[in-house]
């Protein structure tokens, strides 16, 4: 007798492990329920519309090309993704849309988008390899309780809200979930002075909370209600479960050219040196826009009008400070709420690593972003739902051959 499995959320997750179920299962009746009126919502506007559906990866690896520092891209789930990239890595997932015609590119930054700049393309792919292997799609479709399905083994990838979606449909199990919190979000902060520069762009800070272990690098864009780019979203990633319990309420260290107070004293007394009968406001210092720099001579409480040749030792060392360690307090999460990501979900706890299987029900198995996994910007979320829908897929075919 055919056996029938469920898959409970249509995104990316979901999607891809439906057609890899139906290639090695071609008999087995496979089944997604999705709530929405349509599959891959998300995954049609990731990317600013345009996919960055993985990452080379190249940025975190050593010089015999093994990615290491896990935890640096994976704040949660980071020894499963590690061991699952055995299954199917960043590379697979190259091959695999290439060998489905989606020509592919990677850009400096290492993220990688279908060459076409279409997330549409993406989502029309797995439509039709979805159709040509006959997989069941039931849209509209809001599954309230996984004990109710009918089918024989049951996959969980439902994301978005894990605490009104997984949460709630998987409640009867008595499954430990890790709490769920916003993630990749942008910052709030109440200063006139830094408000006053939105659109200046920091193109190497470092940011970090004072007295965590928290920090990230990158670049910064500032904006008239505070912190973006990708700096700071790095940053609400590796902190989202500590500013979560805080209220988004916490002090932020500016670090505006990544380098130590004396590199930075060096860097200001050539250009002062060079400039000494120029106004310190007038001159060009590297890596520092002009608004920035009449920003930080503000801040380190400097007279706008003195020259280069006045400037003192005191005056140099709260300059210098000021650039590698000027502190602003976050008041709020970004109140766009564009974040696209959860931080939390299912305990990893509660499955197995090897197969995604439910320790406690051997015929439930969870994929994508219902689990306590989540990354930093770039791809690498779309690659842990590649990998963890395929790896369970896998894990499913072995259990039904069996």
């Amino acid at each position: 007798m055919s056996k029938s499995i469920a898959i409970i959320g249509g995104g990316a997750a979901g999607c891809f492990c439906a057609i890899e179920l139906k290639r090695l299962l071609p008999d087995t009746v496979v089944r997604i329920y999705e709530s929405q009126d349509r599959l891959l919502a998300k995954v049609a506007i990731t990317g600013g519309g345009r996919c960055n559906l993985t990452n080379t990866f190249d940025g975190y690896r050593d010089t015999k090309g093994t990615i290491t520092n896990f935890e640096s891209i994976y704040p949660r789930g980071h020894r499963l993704i590690k061991r699952l990239f055995n299954v199917f890595s960043p590379e697979d997932t190259v091959k695999w849309f290439e060998s489905h015609g989606v020509r592919l590119v990677a850009q400096e930054d290492h993220c990688v988008f279908p060459k076409s700049q279409d997330a549409l393309e993406i989502v029309r792919t797995l439509e039709s390899l979805l159709k040509q292997e006959n997989v069941e799609i039931l849209t509209n479709h809001k599954v309230e309780d996984v004990t109710a399905l009918k089918e024989d083994i049951k996959v969980v990838t439902t994301g978005g809200k894990k605490t009104a979606n997984g949460y709630k449909l998987l409640s009867p199990l008595n499954i430990a979930f890790e709490k769920p919190v916003p993630s990749l979000f942008t910052f709030e902060i109440k200063d006139s002075g830094l408000n006053a520069l939105s659109g200046t762009v920091a193109d190497n800070a470092t940011l970090s909370i004072p007295a965590t272990k928290f920090k990230s690098r990158g670049i910064l864009l500032l904006t008239d209600w505070g912190a973006s780019g990708p700096a700071t979203l790095k940053l609400s990633s590796y902190a989202a479960k500590f500013l979560s319990d805080n209220s988004y309420c916490a002090p932020l260290s500016v670090n505006w050219l990544s380098q130590t107070q004396d590199q930075a004293k060096s860097i200001i007394l050539k250009t002062i040196a060079e400039n000494e009968h120029k106004k310190l406001s007038s001159i060009n210092v590297p890596s520092i826009t002009s608004r920035l720099w009449n920003h930080l001579i503000s801040r380190a409480q400097i007279r706008e009008d003195i020259r280069c040749a006045e400037v003192g030792s005191k005056q140099l060392n709260r300059l210098s400070a000021t650039i590698v360690s000027d502190t602003y307090q976050i008041t709020a999460k970004g109140k766009f709420k564009e974040e696209f990501v959860t931080c939390g979900g299912v305990s990893l706890n509660e499955i197995d690593p090897n197969t995604l299987q439910s320790k406690n029900h051997p015929d439930l198995y969870f994929a994508g972003e219902v689990l306590d996994i989540d990354a930093i910007t770039g791809g690498f979320n779309l690659q842990a739902a590649w990998t963890t829908g395929f790896a369970a897929a896998q894990s499913i075919c072995r259990q039904l051959r069996r």
